[in-house]
């Protein structure tokens, strides 16, 4: 481009003011030139393949390395009024280590010390992702937006969210169609606020109670989990990037991370490669197949070699075997735990090549891949490693179109997050969840003209409803279950005294409890656990809590850090209940809890007993609909219900031989896999098994609802193979499906079971089916079994 400056009498000017401005104008005029240069990667219209390897051959090192690192997003940003600008700290990591991702910018919790009053809300975290985007787009040279990584198990973990149930009381719903639903809800309030990951959802399988973060899960069993997960993430949207609401949905914990030795976070799983391709590998692999389009390590080590190092998961099984086209990432220092928890390398830059050189493409925290230019420099990484992690990254920022659109709408974030139709579809998975174990005399459904006492530290406790990894909401939009039976009863026929606290034992009100209990007509005593955080809690670097110390002992027996050595009921709860038993009245029990406690003295004391895992937001009111026969439970178990420590592991799909009872009690678990009641009762007949060749078989049967309620029934189909090459399940879920009829309703079920199913893994650590005569058994529970039949395979 060329400028024509024509000549100026200087002494014409009575200053140089015209000839400044003339300059200034050729300065801009070139650089407006300059920016019009459009490189290969900036063309939309390119392949994105062809955009990726351009934009790679324009980067330095270091820019590279800061495409892997995803620091903290709780510090990048200050809120002025109704503004929110960079703060010094991002502007600090943008321009030193170039970042390209952060993690957690809209959280709130007491870790992070983002609170209702100084933390954001949907429209300022629009607002917020804009502002950074904004920074990174004009003052880098390169212009890469930025990811924002959040974490979303049961809904967004920000303020002004849609709470759902937490995982465990997610999977007792047993739907995949609402599961399903769900991820498009937290796809649509994680992208309406300008983040683009979503962590979740936890396809660890829980066989140890004791592990603190059973919540999280889909429970004990490889299908079940592999079907919820699934139907999330194309939820979440299948990994098509384009879709404005979908997410790159990111899958925890890879892997064996919940059955850690004495159930303590983090420690080593004993187990061998064949239940790992058994029973641990499906569920992520169903999940990947759906689209999920990144995995994140764990913390944890299988036979001696730390997961986030290991290339046998993340290289040969993820990349060769299942072609995965995503990325992955560490959890939080993982990386630098190869040297501090594992202390398989000496220091924190081994730690680093050790983790890129395994599979792992993103260091959650950024603190171990910052070392790596040195390394590179020296040789001891090449530059081609380094490309194939960072192209991954670069991959899904173009598929999303972040170079084109890095910016949301602020209006449609306050719009999109947390609407009535999203707090009522919480309401209905909450419904869902609620599990029936116990209803003596058939006490429920509560009458309305009857006089409730309703006692216990989780009868009006907003966030022990909530579960771990939950930002502060307001209070009002929280429904404990005091506030659902409000809508139930007239407010003379209700009282509520708490009681004791879920741990404390310093402080109690028994016998004001007792002298509700005695002028009621039925008492319903709500107890548990609770993983609610508080600003008195002390956090390790990872998130976790330590335990804490001082006079104050909070109520969080469950959440990320807090292993129980035992599940009964803590502080004074099991006396409350003894005691309200002892006043003669009818006794209602709820446990609200994040793993299966203790319910022995429940099951056989309490005239009603029910759990409602952490409900979510909507937790209290959908408790209330099943007390009162608005809603007819279906909620299914997710995991078996031990009747003692002693027992552990006990899980439905254990191997062979089959069990024999101890000296002091059952080998059987209190509460099997599957099992849940109802107000009405259901029939099984007519069994057919069709083969429809290719080792593939219809069963059919007719389901009749023969009570007097409507309802849901979850059909459960088992399979067991008589004779096998190695030692397989006694029984194992294969399909099922949640069927809802009226009264004297029946319909004709269908459940296929493919080759898939049919296959066992071998010596050899091959999936193959061997001839012989499959079981087939189909029923409400895994010990609840109402049709029996068999086929064989030539």
């Amino acid at each position: 481009m060329y400028i024509i400056v024509k000549p100026v009498n200087l002494r014409r000017m009575k200053d140089f003011k015209y000839i400044l401005t003339l300059l200034l104008i050729v300065a801009v005029v070139m650089q407006t030139a300059a920016k019009k240069t459009v490189y290969p990667y900036q063309n939309a219209q390119l392949p994105v393949q062809e955009r990726v390897n351009d934009l790679l051959s324009r980067m330095t090192v270091e820019e590279k390395i800061g495409q892997l690192m995803s620091p903290f997003g709780w510090e990048t940003y200050v809120i002025n009024g109704d503004k929110v600008m960079p703060s010094e700290h991002f502007k600090q990591l943008v321009r030193e280590q170039h970042i390209g991702m952060l993690w957690g910018t809209y959280r709130a919790d007491p870790w992070t010390k983002k609170t209702l009053e100084n933390g954001l809300n949907p429209e300022l975290a629009a607002k917020c992702g804009n502002a950074l985007q904004k920074f990174v787009m004009e003052n880098t040279r390169l212009g890469i937006p930025v990811f924002l990584a959040e974490e979303a198990p049961h809904g967004h973990m920000a303020i002004g969210t849609t709470v759902f149930p937490t995982g465990y009381g997610l999977a007792a719903t047993w739907d995949t169609s609402l599961m399903e639903e769900i991820g498009k809800v937290i796809g649509k309030e994680v992208r309406s606020q300008g983040g683009h990951i979503s962590y979740g959802p936890v396809l660890d399988l829980s066989r140890d109670p004791r592990w603190s973060r059973v919540e999280e899960t889909f429970g004990e069993d490889p299908v079940l989990t592999g079907a919820l997960g699934a139907a999330e993430v194309r939820g979440l949207g299948g990994g098509r990037l384009s879709e404005p609401y979908a997410t790159v949905a990111t899958l925890k914990h890879f892997l064996a991370y919940a059955i850690p030795e004495g159930g303590q976070n983090g420690n080593f799983a004993q187990i061998g490669p064949r239940e790992l391709r058994e029973q641990f590998l499906p569920p992520f692999r169903k999940a990947v197949e759906a689209g999920a389009l990144s995995v994140m390590s764990s913390y944890n080590s299988i036979d001696g070699i730390p997961c986030t190092a290991n290339s046998y998961l993340f290289r040969d099984i993820l990349q060769k075997e299942w072609n995965f086209k995503g990325f992955t990432v560490s959890d939080l220092l993982s990386i630098n735990g190869l040297c501090g928890t594992h202390h398989i390398v000496p220091t924190d830059v081994d730690a680093a090549v050790a983790a890129l050189k395994a599979g792992i493409n993103v260091d959650l925290d950024g603190s171990a891949f910052r070392y790596l230019k040195e390394e590179i420099e020296q040789g001891k990484v090449s530059v081609s490693l380094l490309d194939e992690a960072v192209g991954k990254v670069l991959k899904l920022k173009f598929e999303m179109g972040l170079f084109e659109h890095p910016y949301v709408d602020v209006k449609k974030a306050k719009e999109n997050v947390r609407t009535p139709e999203h707090v009522g579809l919480a309401l209905r998975a909450a419904q869902e969840s609620v599990t029936l174990l116990e209803n003596e005399h058939q006490i429920l459904p509560l009458k309305k003209n009857q006089k409730i006492a309703l006692i216990g530290p989780n009868a009006d406790n907003i966030y022990n409803m909530l579960g771990d990894y939950t930002a502060p909401q307001p209070e009002e939009v929280i429904k404990t279950v005091f506030d659902g039976i409000k809508t139930k009863v007239d407010p003379s026929q209700l009282v509520y005294v708490k009681g004791c606290a879920i741990r404390d034992t310093a402080n109690s009100n028994i016998q004001e409890a007792i002298s509700a209990a005695r002028q009621s007509d039925v008492v319903v005593a709500v107890v548990g656990g609770s993983s609610a955080r508080d600003f008195k809690t002390n956090y390790k670097d990872t998130g976790a809590a330590e335990t804490e110390g001082g006079n104050t002992v909070s109520d969080m027996e469950c959440g990320e850090g807090f292993d129980r050595a035992s599940l009964t009921l803590l502080g004074k709860q099991e006396e409350l209940l003894k005691a309200l038993k002892a006043t003669g009245k009818p006794l209602v029990v709820v446990y609200i809890e994040g793993r299966p406690l203790d319910k022995v003295w429940a099951s056989e004391q309490a005239e009603a007993l029910l759990t409602a895992y952490y409900p979510g937001m909507e937790g209290g009111q959908a408790i209330a609909d099943v007390l009162y026969g608005d809603y007819n439970p279906a909620g299914r178990l997710p995991v078996s219900v031990p009747r003692s420590v002693g027992q552990l592991p006990v899980y439905y799909n254990k191997k062979a031989p089959t069990n024999h009872p101890y000296v002091e009690m059952s080998d059987q678990p209190l509460y099997a896999f599957g099992y849940g009641l109802s107000y009405t009762l259901f029939n099984y007949s007519d069994l057919r098994i069709v083969s429809k060749g290719n080792c593939q078989y219809d069963v059919t049967f007719t389901l009749t609802n023969t009570g007097n309620y409507a309802g849901d029934e979850v059909v459960q189909l088992y399979l067991h193979q008589r004779v096998t090459p190695v030692v397989e399940p006694l029984k194992q879920l294969k399909a099922f499906k949640r069927v809802y009829l009226q009264p004297g309703e029946s319909k004709h079920i269908t459940l296929t079971l493919t080759k898939e199913d049919l296959e066992i893994v071998d010596a050899s650590l091959q999936c193959k089916v061997f001839p012989g005569t499959f079981d087939v058994m189909v029923g409400a529970a895994s010990n609840d079994i109402r049709l029996n039949g068999s086929f064989t395979v030539e």
